[in-house]
């Protein structure tokens, strides 16, 4: 009775965690959205003003229209760079728990697996276990690069919004409208888009150094399995 309690309990915790992911998933994914769209309308933008610069020869009547729409989407960037810190805020805890723990647990399955290798134990012998401890590695080791998926690209979204406003300012003279595009670049320098938890970064360098740091211990095992079983010779 409690065994089967324990084993619901942790069933519950895992499903919820899961939840958690998707959900952080599914936020970063329409912060991406909203980068994508600020990003849309400069280029349009600079559309506009390059497509019409001969035609309006910069037309004072355009300029109110555009520094408008440039002070609504600095308004809007702010909203999701305050937006970004807030997520960052709410899923701290948890983005480093579901870290730490698919590195441990990929780390322990993989280990696991080594382990019966090295002691001869076939493939064969036992199907079921095998196919469970390496779906457990794959839903872990997919689970993880979603998440720093969702991240790295909602990040580069948000850097393309500055090359997009130098874009503009190579393509514009009037002094309002660059101050104004100045004004945006600067807001963007001061805001860190990037998605954290707890000082650390979640992009592909973060996917990197743990696929690394898993083949790392991975060989070293595999290097104390092979001496080891040297000596027993």
């Amino acid at each position: 009775m409690i065994f089967g309690s324990l084993e619901m309990s942790r069933v519950f915790i895992s499903l919820l965690g899961f939840q958690m992911d998707m959900l952080y998933i599914n936020c970063v994914c329409v912060l991406k959205a909203c980068f994508k769209e600020i990003n849309d309308n400069l280029k349009n933008l600079r559309e506009l003003v390059i497509n019409n610069i001969s035609r309006w020869s910069y037309n004072e009547q355009r300029y109110p229209f555009l520094l408008k729409k440039l002070k609504a989407l600095k308004k809007q960037h702010l909203m999701i760079s305050d937006t970004v810190k807030m997520l960052n805020m709410i899923f701290s805890l948890h983005l480093l728990a579901t870290i730490a723990l698919s590195f441990k647990q990929i780390i322990f399955y993989v280990y696991f697996d080594v382990i019966q290798w090295q002691n001869g134990i076939s493939l064969n012998q036992d199907r079921i276990y095998n196919s469970y401890f390496i779906s457990i590695i794959i839903y872990y080791f997919t689970r993880f690069a979603l998440i720093v998926w969702a991240c790295e690209t909602g990040k580069n979204e948000a850097i393309k919004i500055g090359t997009t406003i130098h874009d503009i300012l190579n393509s514009i003279r009037d002094v309002q409208i660059k101050d104004e595009l100045n004004l945006f670049s600067l807001q963007i320098l001061h805001c860190d888009n990037t998605f954290s938890t707890k000082g650390l970064t979640v992009d592909a360098s973060l996917f990197t150094v743990m696929v690394s740091s898993i083949s790392t211990y991975l060989l070293i095992l595999i290097q104390f399995l092979i001496i080891t079983h040297s000596c027993d010779e």
